[in-house]
């Protein structure tokens, strides 16, 4: 039998995956961290937690099956801005059925809010059918978390310099309403699905922690950093010149938008959401 406390953490030297290997380290579970370069800092970071590194590639269908050997559960995420929604897809499907071979017992699977609602979105829709992919493989229990859009966005390369120029820039009404969630939730909500195994079997949760408008995040970004932010609207036609994929997304942001139950989901797996200005209160914005 495979230690039922024994999980294969994929893209933990990312942002999901570091956050949910490090929140069940933290509680006691073996952690085996996949990473195609174990002598990265973040890697080796993970490795003085007390994380098993092991090094492959999700591109790399042998060295997948190796990292999965024995390992009773398995979190599996993909980066769609990295791999390209296609092989972004594939690497997914791939990963769920080699853990299916290795006889993984639970198996959790990091999708997107709303990846079920027919959005349109190509990095949502390809997500949906990596879920039905894992829906058809017959684990004894698996769980599918669907986060939100990730605050720590607001500190990456696409956000931070407009921010650091005092200008929040995205292209979405003032008046849209945007649920967001900190990947230390994600970390957190992802020990609840190993956590609940038989309890969530089979379930596919939306996961949010807060609703702003931009206007509002730019205030509370500003107020965080010391200094005024303001939204500007980016024209959609401009987004839709670097990013189709991008731009479908922010203009179902407009028009439909996340809908995470927050309080519902936070009651059920006793988590207190993060909000913005907590976040923002923690984050770097040096």
């Amino acid at each position: 039998m495979a230690d039922s406390k024994n999980v294969l953490v994929s893209g933990a030297t990312g942002k999901q995956g570091g956050a949910v290997a490090r929140e069940l380290m933290a509680h006691g579970y073996r952690v085996r961290a996949l990473t195609r370069k174990p002598l990265s800092d973040p890697a080796r970071a993970l490795g003085k937690l007390g994380a098993e590194l092991v090094q492959g590639d999700l591109d790399d269908e042998p060295s997948i099956a190796r990292a999965l050997a024995g390992a009773w559960g398995a979190f599996s995420v993909q980066n769609t801005w990295e791999a390209g929604v296609e092989k972004e897809e594939v690497q997914g499907k791939r990963f769920a059925k080699a853990a299916r071979e290795a006889g993984v017992q639970h198996f959790v699977y990091s999708s997107v809010g709303s990846a079920h609602r027919k959005t349109g979105i190509p990095h949502f829709d390809n997500k949906w059918r990596v879920e039905e992919t894992i829906r058809s493989l017959g684990f004894p229990s698996y769980v599918v978390l669907r986060p939100a859009f990730f605050m720590e966005n607001f500190l990456s390369p696409w956000f931070k310099p407009g921010i650091d120029g005092g200008k929040l820039m995205m292209g979405i009404k003032p008046q849209t309403v945007l649920q967001m969630i900190a990947v230390e939730d994600i970390g957190k909500y992802g020990r609840w699905a190993f956590d609940n195994h038989q309890k969530l079997n089979g379930r596919a949760i939306d996961i949010a922690g807060d609703a702003r408008t931009m206007p509002g995040t730019g205030r509370i970004i500003g107020e965080a950093a010391g200094k005024t932010v303001e939204f500007v609207q980016v024209p959609i036609e401009e987004v839709r010149k670097a990013s189709t994929d991008y731009a479908l997304m922010l203009e179902w942001f407009d028009r439909v938008g996340y809908n995470a139950d927050i309080p519902g989901t936070s009651r059920e797996s006793g988590i207190a959401p993060t909000t913005l200005p907590e976040w923002a209160g923690r984050a770097d914005w040096s």
